[in-house]
């Protein structure tokens, strides 16, 4: 047996094993893209709360503690960093499940095993950021990275659950060249949104430090301005995109439909936060609401082309 050969003859030998639970591939993508969701959620709770600092090192929280102790002087702020910390270690563990349920399948193509080896690159990113984050004392420029990888972790999420219930041949568009330019330029103001967005909430109150606040130094009402503006462009595109594929495949006014139902949503939630000086719930509820939106323009792309 050559070298090259043994370790495709193990790989051979994890598929046929892994075979008997494939059934369960589904079900641990659709976790993977909740779990990349939900942890922007905990970490827009560390952010909103001032919980950043809670624990005070990495990979530690504290030194030589691993977990927060208890003690009379303990307050919220370590449980919930911790919290967030242990999210990661869970998406880990999907990760891997991730990773062997893709990777393995050796009736699918190349490219399509090379994608269930995101998640645990994401994974492992994320914690470095993390970490680099907590020792440079919450520096805004590292923690606004911290949420743009979870973004592209949701998006690279979503693809991989749509591309385990197509085949592998060339994609075939099933819309017209305008209706896919329209498609991509949602994608294009989707990331426009999202960052100006993130921009917007390290200028305000909630940049993620208890006793430092407005830490990008640019004004939250002039970004607050250019986010609403972005986000104005992007719904009159998406309106234009229902009107483009109103006679369209279903699948793909489905898509649409559900993505204006998010967008309606989040510029609803924007809207009553700011005019009621921006509550951390409702804060909180946004973050999460970006992420749901970024899943969603996804999904609209890629149902413009069939395999």
């Amino acid at each position: 047996m050559t070298a090259t050969a043994a370790p495709t003859s193990r790989l051979a030998a994890l598929a046929g094993r892994v075979d008997r639970f494939r059934h369960w591939t589904r079900a641990v993508l659709i976790a993977n893209l909740v779990g990349q969701i939900g942890i922007i959620g905990t970490g827009g709770a560390v952010r909103l709360t001032g919980s950043g600092l809670g624990c005070s090192t990495w990979p530690n929280c504290e030194p030589g503690q691993f977990t927060p102790q208890f003690h009379e002087a303990t307050s919220l702020h370590p449980y919930i960093e911790f919290g967030n910390r242990t999210l990661t270690g869970v998406l880990g563990i999907i990760a891997v499940l991730v990773a062997i349920a893709v990777c393995t399948d050796l009736k699918r193509s190349a490219s399509y095993r090379l994608l269930g080896l995101v998640p645990i690159v994401g994974v492992l990113m994320q914690a470095l950021i993390g970490g680099v984050v907590v020792l440079l004392h919450l520096h805004p420029g590292w923690v606004s990275l911290h949420f743009g990888v979870s973004g592209a972790l949701v998006a690279a999420s979503l693809y991989l659950l749509h591309r385990s219930g197509e085949g592998d041949n060339v994609p075939t568009l099933v819309v017209g060249p305008r209706v896919r330019a329209l498609a991509w330029t949602l994608a294009g103001l989707t990331a426009v949104v999202v960052v100006l967005g993130v921009l917007t909430t390290g200028a305000g109150p909630h940049s993620g430090d208890a006793e430092v606040g407005y830490r990008i130094a640019v004004d939250p009402a002039l970004l607050t301005r250019w986010h609403a503006v972005a986000v104005w462009a992007f719904l009159a595109v998406l309106v234009a995109y229902l009107v483009s594929v109103r006679g369209g495949p279903a699948p793909v006014r489905r898509a649409a439909l559900i993505l204006l139902v998010i967008t309606l949503a989040q510029g609803l939630i924007g809207y009553v936060q700011y005019f009621t000086d921006l509550p951390e719930l409702l804060v909180g509820l946004h973050m999460i609401g970006a992420a749901v939106l970024i899943a969603g323009t996804t999904r609209v792309v890629l149902t413009t082309r069939v395999r």
